[in-house]
């Protein structure tokens, strides 16, 4: 099973591939999407779409999860990252991969034990769970990497 993991964003669209053979799990690849900072709000979506089915298209995911929104103080930022949300859910969808969400505080509850942990012990975590030799740079491509590792935790917990 390859899991593709999501973190969006409208400056940095984090993603984060990882694959099991039910025993090992496996770093398949990592990275960000950036759209020009730039661009119009609808030309960086359509960044973002097409980056996303790109990736998709390539490692030829069995899942594709994705970070819920979170509810903020800014309801301007929360917007725009809802329609960043939308972009690459809109190119999983397109291509027929199931869509899995979770809660930030849920992948981080499922990462480090603690559903408030800082994004630097998220990413400790991700380098530890995932047996890297250097912790994953950039911070939204470790991000993913956790959102897809939640989902890995949870099937397992569910096949129990």
């Amino acid at each position: 099973m390859k899991i593709l993991g999501i973190d969006p964003g409208l400056t940095q669209t984090g993603y984060g591939i990882i694959s099991s053979d039910g025993k090992d799990l496996t770093l398949v690849d990592y990275g960000v999407i950036r759209p020009d900072s730039k661009d119009q709000l609808p030309n960086r979506l359509l960044t973002i779409f097409h980056d996303v089915k790109q990736v998709i298209e390539m490692n030829q995911p069995s899942v594709f999860i994705i970070e819920d929104v979170f509810y903020g103080k800014n309801v301007r930022s929360l917007l725009m990252l809802g329609q960043a949300r939308g972009a690459a859910i809109l190119a999983a969808s397109e291509l027929k991969v199931p869509i899995f969400e979770y809660s930030a505080k849920k992948v981080k509850q499922s990462i480090t034990g603690n559903g408030n942990a800082h994004k630097l012990q998220v990413q400790f975590m991700v380098k530890t769970r995932l047996k890297l030799k250097e912790l994953p740079q950039p911070i939204d491509a470790s991000d993913a990497l956790a959102v897809a590792l939640c989902h890995y935790q949870q099937t397992r917990i569910n096949e129990l």
